[in-house]
C-alpha cells in the first residue's frame, strides 16, 4: 500500500492520495515525508512524528528526525542523541547514542564519545564500543576503525580486511569505496585494490556510489564512470553527468543535456535545457522553459507544457500547471490537481 500513496498539496497543507486519485489522508500537515515500509514522518509542533498508511499519527513522543524503518526499527533523534522506534511507535532503544546507523543484516552501528560498537534490534551491545569508525554490515562485512585507520570486520568483530585506509564506506555488492590522502578508490571483498585512490573527494555525494552497475567519478571538474570491477569505462570528459538509470545516464555538454549508454555512446543528442533520469521508461526534459517527457529513443512522448515535472512512479508523475501541483498519467491526463 505504501508504494501506491502519492503526496498531495492543498492550500499549503500536505496529505496523500492513492493511484486512483482518491484522497486517503486529507491535506492537513505543514510538512510530510514519503511513505517507506508503511510509515511516513509528518511535521507536528516543529518536530516529527510517525504516521501510518491509514493516517494514524503516533503521538507518543516528538522527534527531531525520523528515518525509514529497517529490521522493524526506525532511527530517531531527540535533540542530539539517537535511538530507535518499533513499528508501534514505541522507543524500544532509548535515544542515548551520539551517532547511529540504520539496521542492516540484523546489526546497527552506534557511537558514544567517538567510539563505536554494534547493537541488535533488542538494543543489546553485540560488539563493544572500541572502534574509531563504523558503518553498516553488507554481505557480512562492515567498515570499522582502529588506530586512525579503517578496514572491515566480520560479525564477530574481527578484522578481515586490515585497517589501512583513512576512511571506508559500506560495501556496495562486491566493491567498497575507500579513501587515502583525500582521494578515493575501490576494493573488492578480499581487500584487493580494484581502483587505486585517484579521484579527489568533492562535495558531490554521488561520487563512487553505484547505480545500475556504474559509479560517477570527477576529475578536473569533468564527469565519467567506473564499473564494478574498477575499470574507468567512461573517461571524465563531460561537463556534468547524472547517475545511470535504466541503462542510460544524463550528461551535459556545453550547457545542453542528452543521454549516453554504458559504453559512453551518446544515444540521445544533447539538446535539452535540463533533464532528469529515466524512470518507468520515460525521462523528463526541459525545452524552451517547459518540461515534457521523452522515451529512450529521444522521442517526445508528452509535450513540453509543464512548469516543472518529476519522474514517473507507479504510473503517475507530479507536475506543476499554472503554479499548482497536478498528477498526470502516461496519457498526459490530469487525474488530480491542487
Amino acid at each position: 500500500m505504501a508504494s501506491s500513496l502519492f503526496k498531495i498539496r492543498q492550500h499549503g497543507r500536505f496529505g496523500f492520495m492513492n493511484a486512483e486519485a482518491e484522497i486517503v489522508i486529507e491535506p492537513q500537515y505543514l510538512a510530510v515525508g514519503e511513505f517507506q515500509q508503511g510509515f511516513c514522518p509528518v511535521r507536528f509542533n516543529d518536530q516529527w512524528v510517525l504516521m501510518d498508511t491509514l493516517g494514524r499519527v503516533y503521538l507518543k513522543k516528538l522527534y527531531r528526525q525520523i528515518m525509514p524503518f529497517a529490521y522493524e526499527r526506525a532511527r530517531v533523534q531527540v535533540v542530539q542523541r539517537w535511538g530507535y522506534l518499533d513499528m508501534r511507535g514505541n522507543e524500544v532503544i532509548s535515544a542515548r547514542f551520539d551517532d547511529a546507523g540504520d539496521f542492516s543484516e540484523g546489526l546497527a552501528y552506534v557511537g558514544i564519545h567517538n567510539f563505536y560498537g554494534f547493537i541488535n534490534p533488542a538494543g543489546d551491545l553485540v560488539l563493544p564500543m572500541k572502534y574509531e569508525q563504523a558503518g553498516s554490515f553488507v554481505g557480512g562485512l562492515a567498515p570499522a576503525g582502529k588506530q586512525g585507520k579503517c578496514g572491515y570486520i566480520d560479525p564477530s568483530g574481527a578484522f578481515v580486511i586490515d585497517p589501512v585506509w583513512d576512511t571506508c564506506s559500506a560495501f556496495q555488492g562486491s566493491v567498497a569505496k575507500v579513501e587515502h590522502q583525500f582521494k578515493w578508490g575501490l576494493i573488492d571483498r578480499s581487500g584487493k585494490v580494484l581502483l587505486e585512490p585517484q579521484f579527489l573527494i568533492t562535495r558531490d555525494p554521488e561520487q563512487g556510489i553505484f547505480y545500475d552497475g556504474m559509479a560517477l567519478v570527477v576529475r578536473d571538474d569533468k564527469y565519467g564512470f567506473v564499473n564494478h570491477v574498477g575499470a574507468l569505462v567512461i573517461e571524465p570528459t563531460f561537463d556534468f553527468a547524472g547517475n545511470f538509470a535504466e541503462n542510460l545516464a544524463l550528461v551535459e555538454i556545453n550547457g545542453a543535456c542528452g543521454y549516453m549508454d554504458k559504453t559512453g555512446k551518446l544515444v540521445i543528442t544533447p539538446r535539452f535545457e535540463d533533464a532528469g533520469s529515466f524512470s518507468e521508461g520515460w525521462a523528463q526534459v526541459k525545452i524552451n522553459g517547459r518540461w515534457g517527457y521523452i522515451d529512450p529513443s529521444g522521442a517526445l512522448v508528452l509535450p513540453a507544457v509543464y512548469e516543472a515535472a518529476s519522474a514517473f512512479r507507479g504510473g503517475l508523475a507530479l507536475v506543476v500547471v499554472e503554479g499548482c501541483w497536478a498528477y498526470i498519467n502516461r496519457d498526459g491526463v490530469v487525474i488530480w490537481k491542487e
